[in-house]
């Protein structure tokens, strides 16, 4: 029994492995083998077979033993074979198939059925004269939800090629609209206006698709978006969603009428939110509070469910009571539909009860309508506002989110993923409304995401006593230089431009701001300019002696700032990419700073001891050289990126912090900027420093470096042109927990791993290597005669590796070294003009012979210009195929196999791999004389994935 309860643990201990794997790769998007679901559920019954035999032993006579003896010996040898059975070598996930849209997150659907079920016989309907499609309703009935439902119906479908869902707004952009589809496509449009309308149409004629415009307020034409006529056939559907049945119909589309819900429906939807199902069925006299706070919300599943979510997990009566009584007096005998939805949404708000959660809540409002908020980007500006407080910034962010995670959790506010998947929040248009609506503290005067080319009328916004005044997001060209707003009780003015998040200046904007601008707003204490094209700040700034928080981030032209000698209060200055040649006069009063962003191209370094004297800063987001000691000195520091000259100023830093580092933070080390950082993105690394841990080293010597004081949470190290060293497995430990490692132009680099050496392995977590211009680099693991096979597994994690312009190496993997590469995902090898094969057979030994395909995981293959590239790989080794989606080959004369193992079909014959989207060769003449390692490639008709031409 010892035995069995030995290898029952270890099989136990091999299922937590596994089901972290699971975790993991189903974060990443990702879907769970069957086979391995299958061997969990056999674990689960493993369990559960030895917990009986354990308890039948308990209670048995010694006959009976004995009997169970052997039946113990019958599950050890299970046990073998079910541990064993749970290696999965090929991984324990595969990726989901291709989408053609994106799954919508949804609220349950009640009623609605029978509109849902006349949209979607309409969408599928044969007749193709229907090709339009009006949703209409007032706001809050549920128009979007139905459609979202509609969308991920749709997905599931085959009719369609494509799904498009756009969102349009109150202030419809043709160019957004355009943006939108094309970007669902993974198109890109030209920048002429007629060039883009003939171009996404051209795209779309070329496909069977739905296209969902949401919440459309104006009619427009179909052409001048390029959108083709509906009506026309071939699979084309355009579905509105729109408060307006006039509009749809002068839109000629067929009109489908949304209804409030019934009273069952809503009291349904209302309890399913709610969570009181039983307790409602139990207690009469809360029915009836129920009964009648559902009635108020007049069938709009809107107020439904935001007042559900402000009541749930409330069980006492009395609040119950209380929240009815509440809501009567919040929604008296309204008859406009819109006045009664706002008075429910008002009682949600109202029910948040912390006038902290509600400030933060209606700030959200000051962005313009349908916009997605960065989440960090969000609650940055609540700190600046003093809605957030704290002893730590980290602490600010960590209440930051927990407002964000409540707002959510009231439906006040939507979860959304924007650009480069960052999560952000947004409000629903009729919440925006209800909160603009709202009178309580300072007025707000918005006109946001307008794209306004002029400066609302002065008079305007001037003479509300409006205490935040936003005009973000527009494309103003000139600040009037009479203008002097009188506002004294202003205290936020955002005024940051619209801009396209390409770190480029705008093309036209205002570029002054005249000099008696801020001269009556002496209550100013948030002032956001980014993104805008000044040169300069007026010296009126000078007197805002109650400002907090001046952003000038993304100014890329502004040279110049006045005396900030009396900008006492201050508290955040953002001076992140601008063009200032010198420190702002007199800065080093600002003692009060915890947040500095500092980066221009003509600024290299701040004065000596300038740094010590923002002792209270938390946040410094710098591409400045810094001291070492004045860095370490800045005992409240949580964030930072920064430059230190050499390793001797490093070294200061890194005794000074000990293991005690900031929470995160990128360093970068040496006497000039990495070269090559901009490739991949670095350059953006260290303007955000809340979101990496990482050290780059350029031009060190690291020969004799000790890093054992680096911080476990290192995530992604960078070395360019430090020639001493030689290889990273040589007491450079600290590389254990890394995900991430770029290497360039070290001459004396040989091997980036030696195991003839040292058997340590700093790359046991390393997800991408990137190697470049290593003129001296001849293998990536060196082996040598010492080490006694199997040799030992190096890159068990690696997803991605580039190979570029490293001369003298000729061979890139062994095969010894590639059977642990079974996660590799991407493999991309340039301009290595002695490269003359991927997988090294030559040196292949007795105990590593492969008899299944390698790399099971690869998605894209990059080889170009690799003149002497003779074989990928040989032998009989043959790739996997199962997840490839890009190959792309130049430049590669020598090469004359492809050992690309075909998927069969159930009668045996190739087929073209089920992911693979395209294949870009050259030129012509060379891939039609390749031959193939699997001898049934050749049938396999690949011309509609070739491409001789491009490849994207």
């Amino acid at each position: 029994m010892n035995d069995l309860r030995t290898r029952l643990n270890d099989l136990n201990v091999r299922k937590q492995d596994i089901e972290s794997k699971n975790e993991s790769e189903i974060r990443c998007g990702k879907m769970v083998k069957k086979e391995v679901e299958k061997w969990l559920e056999n674990v689960a019954k493993m369990n559960a077979e030895i917990n009986n035999i354990e308890q039948k032993l308990r209670v048995v006579s010694c006959f009976s033993r004995a009997r169970l003896g052997k039946l113990v010996q019958k599950q050890i040898e299970l046990l073998k074979e079910l541990h064993q059975n749970g290696c999965f070598p090929d991984g324990v996930a595969v990726d989901r198939p291709p989408a053609k849209g994106v799954a919508l997150l949804t609220l349950d659907l009640e009623g609605e059925t029978d509109v849902k079920s006349q949209i979607w016989k309409l969408l599928i309907d044969e007749d193709d004269e229907i090709g339009m499609i009006g949703v209409c309703g007032m706001g809050g009935v549920g128009k979007t939800t139905i459609m979202k439902h509609i969308n991920n119906q749709l997905l599931k479908e085959d009719r369609f090629d494509k799904v498009i869902w756009v969102t349009v707004s109150k202030e419809m952009s043709v160019f957004k609209v355009q943006e939108d589809i094309a970007n669902c496509l993974k198109h890109y449009l030209p920048k002429g206006e007629l060039e883009r309308a003939t171009t996404l149409n051209h795209i779309l004629e070329g496909t069977s698709y739905v296209l969902i415009l949401d919440d459309v307020w104006e009619q427009f034409s179909l052409s001048n978006i390029g959108i083709p006529d509906p009506k026309s056939g071939k699979g084309r559907k355009l579905v509105l969603t729109s408060r307006s049945i006039e509009l749809c119909r002068s839109m000629g589309c067929m009109v489908v009428q949304v209804q409030p819900l019934s009273k069952e429906e809503s009291m349904n939807l209302f309890i399913n939110h709610v969570e009181l199902k039983h307790s409602v069925v139990e207690n009469p006299e809360l029915k009836e509070i129920v009964n009648s706070i559902v009635e108020k919300c007049g069938g709009l599943p809107l107020a439904v469910v935001t007042i559900a979510g402000s009541m749930k997990g409330v069980y006492d009566i009395r609040e119950w009571r209380n929240a009815r009584n509440e809501l009567c007096q919040q929604v008296k005998s309204v008859k406009q539909w819109d006045n009664e939805v706002f008075e429910c949404l008002m009682f949600s708000y109202n029910r948040l009860r912390d006038a902290e959660i509600q400030h933060c809540f209606l700030y959200c409002s000051l962005y313009p309508e349908d916009y997605p908020i960065e989440r960090m980007v969000l609650i940055e500006k609540w700190i600046e506002e003093g809605f957030i407080n704290g002893n730590t910034r980290q602490a600010m962010y960590d209440r930051g989110h927990s407002i964000l995670n409540k707002l959510e959790n009231n439906c006040l506010l939507e979860r959304v993923l924007h650009v480069g998947f960052k999560i952000s929040v947004k409000m629903h248009d009729v919440i925006r409304d209800m909160a603009l609506s709202i009178e309580c503290g300072p007025r707000f005067y918005v006109k946001a995401g307008l794209r306004l080319k002029e400066l609302p009328d002065e008079h305007e916004w001037t003479t509300g006593n409006f205490g935040k005044v936003s005009l973000m997001h527009n494309t103003i060209s000139e600040i009037p230089s009479h203008i002097s707003p009188k506002c004294h009780n202003l205290s936020t003015l955002l005024l940051q431009q619209w801009h396209s998040g390409l770190g480029t200046a705008l093309l036209s904007g205002f570029t002054t701001i005249p000099g008696t601008f801020f001269k009556h707003m002496n209550g100013l204490k948030v002032l956001d300019l980014s993104y805008t094209n000044i040169l300069n700040l007026p010296d009126s700034i000078s007197n805002l002696g109650n400002l907090n928080s001046l952003v000038l981030r993304g100014c890329y032209k502004l040279r110049y700032l006045p005396s900030l000698a009396e900008l006492k209060a201050l508290k955040k200055l953002d001076l992140y990419q601008t063009a200032i040649s010198e420190i702002p006069p007199q800065m080093e009063m600002l003692e009060k700073l915890t947040y500095l962003g500092l980066k221009s191209e003509g600024l290299k370094e701040l004065p000596t001891g300038t740094l010590p004297i923002f002792s209270r800063l938390q946040y410094l987001a710098t591409m400045l050289q810094l001291k070492g000691e004045e860095v370490g000195n800045l005992s409240k520091l949580e964030f930072l990126s920064c430059l230190f000259h050499d390793m001797q100023e490093f070294r200061k830093y890194n005794s000074m912090m000990g293991t005690k580092w900031p929470q995160n933070y990128i360093c970068a080390v040496g006497s000039s900027l990495p070269t090559h950082a901009s490739l991949f993105g670095m350059d953006d690394m260290f303007e955000k420093p809340e979101e990496y841990n990482s050290v780059h080293f350029v031009n060190c010597d690291l020969t004799n470096a000790d890093f054992a004081m680096l911080p476990i949470n290192l995530d992604c190290f960078y070395i360019e042109k430090c020639d001493g060293l030689k290889c990273l497995n040589d007491n450079n430990s600290f590389f254990h927990e890394a995900k991430s490692c770029f290497i360039w132009e070290c001459q004396g680099i040989e091997c980036v791993i030696d195991l003839s050496s040292s058997p340590c392995n700093p790359f046991k977590n390393i997800e991408k290597l990137v190697l470049g211009e290593l003129c001296n680099l001849l293998e990536l693991v060196r082996v040598g005669p010492t080490v006694k096979p199997p040799c030992p597994v190096v890159f068990s994690c690696l997803k991605e590796v580039i190979l570029w312009k490293c001369s003298r190496m000729k061979k890139l993997f062994s095969v010894e070294i590639l059977q642990g590469l079974e996660n590799l995902e991407e493999l991309s090898i340039r301009d290595c003009l002695e490269m003359e094969s991927i997988v090294d057979n030559g040196g292949t030994r007795r105990h590593s012979n492969i008899t299944s395909p390698v790399l099971p995981k690869l998605r894209e293959l990059s080889l170009e210009s690799l003149p002497r590239l003779e074989t990928i790989c040989g032998n009989g080794v043959m790739i996997s195929t199962d997840f490839l989606r890009r190959i792309s080959i130049t430049g590669c004369p020598e090469l004359e196999r492809m050992p690309l193992l075909f998927p069969r079909l159930e009668n045996g014959q190739p087929s073209i791999p089920p992911f693979l989207e395209r294949i870009y060769v050259q030129p012509r003449e060379w891939w039609e004389s390749i031959e193939w390692d699997d001898p049934n490639a050749m049938h396999v008709d690949l011309s509609t994935i070739i491409s001789y031409e491009s490849y994207y």
